[in-house]
């Protein structure tokens, strides 16, 4: 049996989505002063706990994506984290001027990451994942190229 080409690109996409969450904890973690600093400027409350959150929701979410392993889980963890910060950090309608574009290009980037999220979240993360090695091998309907069809919809 021939891979289909869900089998390299699904891999390649997840991990693309999840870099940027692992690199981003990863900064935080060398930075952990300087990003303290920025969020209290934002005016957030019990700033050590919220980043120690953020790191775990951006580390293991990542991760989780990257090795399509608990994926749909590992989506969620992402969006709880990304939802929000988009929203509090890249609020552009609050700024006026030469501040605004920057402000309004992160908040679209973050809408587009959000968008890629629930695409994995919806379609599941490809036959190349712990989670299809982790799937019984049973007898499922399929969608051609993007893969079974579980009980709640594209595994």
């Amino acid at each position: 049996m021939q891979p289909s080409p869900a089998s390299y690109v699904a891999p390649l996409g997840r991990l693309l989505l999840s870099l940027i969450f692992i690199a981003s904890a990863a900064g935080k973690i060398s930075d952990w002063d300087g990003t303290a600093k920025m969020m209290a400027t934002r005016g957030l409350p019990a700033v050590d706990a919220l980043l120690s959150v953020v790191i775990v929701l951006e580390l293991v979410g990542g991760l989780l994506v990257l090795l399509g392993f608990y994926t749909r889980p590992g989506t969620v963890l992402l969006l709880v984290f990304l939802v929000p910060v988009t929203v509090i950090m890249h609020n552009f309608w609050a700024y006026e001027g030469a501040e605004q574009m920057p402000q309004m290009i992160n908040f679209m980037k973050n809408v587009s990451i959000i968008g890629g999220l629930l695409m994995v979240f919806a379609l599941g993360p490809g036959p190349v994942s712990f989670d299809a090695w982790r799937q019984p091998a049973k007898k499922v309907k399929t969608l051609g190229p993007i893969g079974p069809i579980g009980p709640f919809g594209p595994a």
